[in-house]
């Protein structure tokens, strides 16, 4: 089964104090997220893991009239969480995906307190199955 797991950074202020965090403190949180992605690739369960940069340089798309997209720039004052990464892992089971959200969100902060960071886990859909009453709305 895919998931997509979601951690978030808290706000735009919280974004901006990572800046302040020590050396040492950015060494181990990197090192951390290193260690657990490792661990899944080597299990064959991770199938891509990335951070994201923080939302000053986040930008909306919108479809807009004709061939203009709208385009609004970040940060949003609207967005109470933002999102820091992700992970699209495949697991064998429930119980396998809510342990890896679990290690996620006790990734280590400043002076090594766990962050117990939010993880939000979504299932990913597949395609849609090939029988015909599944795929006869689709086929008008």
């Amino acid at each position: 089964m895919k998931y997509m797991l979601v951690t978030f950074g808290g706000n735009q202020e919280d974004w901006e104090g990572v800046a302040a965090w020590s050396d040492e403190d950015m060494h181990r949180m990197v090192e951390y997220m290193r260690t657990l992605n490792a661990e899944l690739e080597a299990n064959g369960e991770l199938l891509q893991a990335e951070g994201l940069s923080g939302p000053a340089r986040a930008f909306v798309v919108r479809g807009g009239d004709g061939d203009k997209p709208i385009v609004v720039d970040g940060p949003f004052a609207e967005s109470k969480e933002v999102i820091a990464g992700y992970w699209v892992v495949d697991v064998d089971s429930h119980e396998r995906v809510v342990e890896i959200a679990r290690r996620a969100s006790a990734c280590p902060g400043p002076g090594g307190k766990i962050l117990n960071a939010p993880i939000e886990v979504h299932p990913i859909m597949g395609a849609p199955t090939e029988d015909p009453e599944t795929m006869a709305p689709y086929k008008k």
